[in-house]
């Protein structure tokens, strides 16, 4: 009874890995499927489409989110402030960072990063993609070197004239720590203006208080939106 027993395991082992070899003989086979149900799992996941979905319209699982839903962790990821709007963000957005050694001292290596490449490192816009496709300004020349935090803050996230958008890169945080950095550079000396400027910080408040950072037009960055929470109606489909 015994021996027969052990006759009867032995068959059906090789029974079985006789099946998974048959089974497993081509490269793109995925072989037999363990616990389908971890695979396929009851409840509706809106990436994954097995049967058609008998209570949704079309059958699909994913469904359009409601207006006005927000993302999980992209909360203020962008503003409702157009891209070819940066005279409304200069009045309306604010730096809500301090000018501290530690944030401008970050602000310096995510530039080094993220923007030397085109504006170069002293800012004077000879990194070495500027000085192959020209264009890119010198922020301590002109009008650049009176922009503010938050007209640097929306180029950052829109883009423009010939830059690309860099918001789906950066996040909020580290779009005005790189705004407070490019107001380093705006004075003309390069990295090595930040020693400068972390002095001036410690002595008085003129970096400090951010009523003078140095505003353009109307815009002043101890002023808020006039409304706050606002914006443009949110749409469907669209960031905004």
């Amino acid at each position: 009874m015994t021996h027969t027993l052990k006759l009867g395991l032995q068959a059906s082992a090789i029974l079985f890995a006789s099946v998974l070899t048959t089974a497993c003989n081509k490269a793109d086979d995925t072989g037999l499927e363990y616990a389908p149900q971890m695979y396929e799992p009851i409840a509706y996941e809106p990436l994954k489409q097995i049967h058609t979905n008998t209570v949704n319209p079309m059958g699909l699982n994913m469904r359009t989110p409601v207006v006005g839903t927000v993302p999980s962790g992209k909360l203020a990821y962008y503003s409702h402030i157009p891209k070819d709007s940066v005279g409304t963000a200069e009045r309306r957005l604010r730096n809500p960072y301090s000018y501290t050694k530690a944030n401008l001292e970050e602000g310096k290596v995510l530039y080094t990063r993220i923007c030397s490449h085109c504006h170069g490192e002293s800012g004077a816009g000879d990194g070495p993609v500027g000085q192959k496709f020209k264009g890119v300004p010198n922020y301590a020349a002109g009008s650049y070197k009176t922009m503010n935090d938050a007209h640097i803050y929306h180029v950052i996230q829109w883009g423009r004239n010939r830059m690309m958008p860099h918001g789906s890169i950066v996040n909020p945080e580290e779009r005005w720590k790189i705004a407070m950095y490019v107001r380093v550079l705006q004075a003309g000396k390069g990295p090595d203006g930040l020693a400068d400027y972390v002095k001036v910080s410690r002595d008085s408040s003129e970096m400090t208080d951010r009523a003078t950072q140095s505003p353009v037009l109307e815009a002043q960055a101890d002023k808020g939106s006039t409304t706050p929470g606002q914006g443009d109606q949110a749409r469907n489909g669209t960031a905004n």
